[in-house]
């Protein structure tokens, strides 16, 4: 099922669909019922023209595992059938916010250093300075202009130099998007404070127990705009996968988690006989894989 479900994300993905909720299952027989809930960044999904092309893009890459795939535009009977509460179960969200205090993650390969940030008015007559440094990692462009354009700040100027192997340095020169600097200390302190987050936890990742079996969960917030990380799905499966762990079932949805929606993917693991990894070493390995580190 790793394959399947990357190689299927990566598609829309590439095709601009965006996932808004996945219910993934195994059936008795062995196969593999997928229903993906997406929408269409180009608005076209709609036409022919735009689901033949879906559908020739996933055949493309799937070939005969895809047994059959069909594109339909679903009724408000069933996107509210597909609707879940929008808050997570208390038991998962401590989980997820405890493993950000625990002893055990201080010092593991899942810490993340506190990342040095500093807001500056003069040196540019027009621009606000903020300097960035911390430790590099995937998609750390992508959450600090998330976090940008989140507070309709834009960037008129950016230098992005490394420091040694594992760190580097972020110069951004930025302005309100009425072209003035930041001078409220206000708006400078909830700048700060939301960039300390996205760089110090861009993502939460928990191994949760539900009854006899585990799920893995990673959150990732949401852009107010509604879109969701790229590649985080393929990221889980794809680690899974190097750990010879397999899927049972899979679900991604939107919940709240404190004050932020985020998109939610949870993972249900199928124990097999030959499986060895422990559950520290499945959750460094997601965590790893969606930073971009070396396993």
């Amino acid at each position: 099922m790793e394959n399947f479900l990357a190689d299927v994300t990566e598609v829309l993905c590439e095709l601009e669909l965006t996932i808004k909720r996945v219910k993934i299952s195994t059936t008795p027989d062995g196969k593999v019922l997928d229903l993906f809930f997406i929408t269409d960044t180009r608005e076209l999904l709609h036409t022919t023209a735009r689901q033949k092309d879906t559908y020739d893009h996933l055949k493309a890459v799937l070939g005969d595992d895809m047994i059959a795939c069909d594109i339909e535009i679903v009724g408000p009977e069933i996107t509210a059938c597909s609707q879940e509460s929008s808050f997570l179960p208390d038991a998962i969200t401590e989980d997820m916010f405890n493993a950000e205090i625990n002893d055990e993650h201080k010092n593991g390969s899942m810490s993340f250093e506190s990342p040095s940030i500093m807001i500056d008015n003069s040196l540019s007559p027009a621009h606000t300075l903020v300097q960035i440094i911390c430790r590099d990692h995937k998609g750390l462009l992508y959450g600090i202009m998330r976090t940008l354009k989140d507070y309709n700040i834009q960037i008129s100027y950016g230098r992005f130099s490394t420091k040694g192997k594992l760190y580097c340095e972020l110069d951004l020169f930025i302005m309100l998007a009425d072209g003035k600097k930041i001078v409220d200390p206000s708006k400078q302190n909830a700048l700060l404070s939301r960039l300390q987050v996205e760089l110090t936890r861009p993502l939460r990742v928990a191994l949760v127990s539900r009854g006899p079996d585990t799920e893995l969960v990673v959150a990732n917030p949401v852009e107010l705009s509604g879109k969701g990380r790229p590649l985080v799905f393929y990221d889980i499966t794809l680690a899974l996968k190097m750990l010879n762990k397999a899927i049972f079932l899979a679900e991604i949805g939107r919940y709240m988690i404190g004050d932020r929606e985020c998109e939610v993917y949870r993972v249900l693991l199928e124990e097999g006989d030959g499986f060895t990894a422990t559950r520290k070493q499945i959750q460094e390995a997601v965590w790893k894989m969606l930073m971009g580190w070396e396993l």
